[in-house]
């Protein structure tokens, strides 16, 4: 993951306006890294910025996805949680506990059969199972 010194310059140069909301949002996703929710993300600024509304999380996150700063995970049909390290990286959740860790994976070593000749401009590897935590 990239290193981030000044959010508010960081997203200027990405041409988005730095607003509070923004800044704060973009803060969160990238000094949590837990792959947060819009819910999950509301609920933890919502007593920082009083006046945040859910529809201004959501918009918010929609355009930092336009803009390439931020992924979305969908592990799951129902739920739609984010992360602001777009480097290639897989996501595993654990069926127990919830919780959605990283882990590195090296696109070479991947086989697919099928896409000869196909140029591939997104890789995203999603797998469930019971983390170390959750089997002891």
């Amino acid at each position: 993951m990239i290193e981030i010194k000044n959010i508010g310059e960081y997203l200027k140069v990405n041409k988005i306006m730095p607003s509070v909301q923004r800044v704060k949002i973009f803060e969160y996703l990238y000094t949590k890294r837990n792959h947060p929710t819009v819910e999950s993300i509301h609920k933890e600024l919502i007593d920082e910025i009083p006046t945040l509304s859910k529809t201004t999380v959501y918009n918010t996150l929609k355009q930092f996805v336009e803009k390439g700063i931020i992924q979305i995970i969908n592990i799951e049909d129902n739920e739609t949680r984010y992360d602001a390290d777009t480097s290639t990286h897989g996501h595993f959740k654990c069926i127990k506990c919830g919780i959605v860790y990283d882990f590195l994976f090296d696109n070479s070593d991947i086989k697919i059969n099928g896409l000869d000749n196909f140029d591939i401009h997104q890789t995203h590897l999603y797998i469930k199972g019971i983390c170390k935590n959750c089997k002891n």
